[in-house]
């Protein structure tokens, strides 16, 4: 059989994701429980940062130790990636020696160069285009709170990043509809928008995007890379912060969430994020259970 990777939304049909959401809610409740569960016992995953992390390296590296396994941290210091060693290279050689490799890293070409010549599993864990790992979390969280999220509308407010991308993937392979806000000049990729034109709708205004949503979500403004662009990214995107008030326009029983970090005051507000409306935080435990599905899926099936 030949090998899955997991580098966009687009990898998996609708229903193998909508299975991970399932799995990953059932290994959350075994976990809960205390009960033992090792399907991947002497399996080794590495994971290549060239970005910094706080949620993907204790996420993937918790999710690997309750799963009986083991996970190699490798930074640009600690491999010839850093000095070098060109990216095909490095894919035969580390993957003749792990059983998975999870990769954060700027440029999505990068991963995909990578997963061409690994012989494993490559996981895409952030690029500059794409998020697909947050997502899982982050349908996980709707699916729990609210059950299921096909036919509800989401807004996106904010940078049309690699987060938002990976929304429009998402509203495409669990079939709801996405507003984004955002100013003119950071929209979304627009070839891709143009890709799912039937259920992707652009606006300036937050407020008329947020309109009876069921979900809003926002990032930073400023992404790891971009800091030299903070001020005019400040000044661009004011107007555009999540608060109480603006969800107060959505559907009542809207859930708001964040991948994290959150800089409170920028993209929001400090009362949102202790609003009861707000599951950043089930949001951000959820990327342990939601990896650990994937990391399952990908090596035992």
């Amino acid at each position: 059989m030949s090998t899955r990777h997991f580098l966009t939304l687009l990898d998996l049909t609708p229903e193998e994701l909508q299975g991970l959401i399932e799995r990953a809610v059932e290994l959350k409740r075994m976990r809960n429980a205390g009960e033992i569960y090792e399907p991947l016992k002497n399996r080794v995953m590495a994971m290549i940062f060239e970005k910094a992390s706080t949620r993907t390296r204790v996420s993937f590296e918790a999710g690997m130790a309750q799963f009986g396994g083991h996970a190699m941290f490798l930074s640009p210091r600690d491999t010839q990636l850093g000095r070098g060693e060109p990216i095909e290279d490095s894919a035969r050689v580390i993957s003749s020696m792990v059983d998975v490799v999870m990769i954060r890293t700027f440029s999505h070409e990068t991963i995909e160069t990578f997963a061409k010549h690994s012989r494993v599993p490559v996981i895409n864990a952030l690029t500059d285009e794409y998020h697909p790992c947050q997502l899982l979390a982050d349908m996980q969280t709707y699916f729990e709170f609210r059950g299921s999220i096909k036919g509800k509308t989401v807004t996106w407010v904010g940078d049309g990043n690699n987060m938002c991308h990976s929304y429009v993937n998402a509203a495409r392979q669990w079939d709801f509809k996405l507003n984004i806000a955002c100013p003119t000049d950071f929209a979304p990729d627009q070839a891709l928008v143009d890709a799912n034109s039937d259920r992707v709708t652009i606006f300036e205004s937050p407020e008329a995007a947020v309109k009876d949503s069921d979900l809003v979500v926002t990032d930073v403004w400023a992404s790891m890379g971009q800091e030299d662009e903070t001020k005019e990214r400040l000044r661009e995107f004011r107007g555009y912060q999540v608060s109480p008030d603006l969800m107060d326009l959505a559907h009542p029983d809207a859930l708001f969430m964040h991948c994290l970090p959150a800089h409170r005051g920028e993209e929001v507000s400090e009362d949102m994020m202790e609003d009861p409306r707000c599951v950043a935080f089930p949001e951000a435990e959820n990327r342990l259970h939601a990896q650990k599905a994937l990391l399952e899926f990908l090596l035992t099936h």
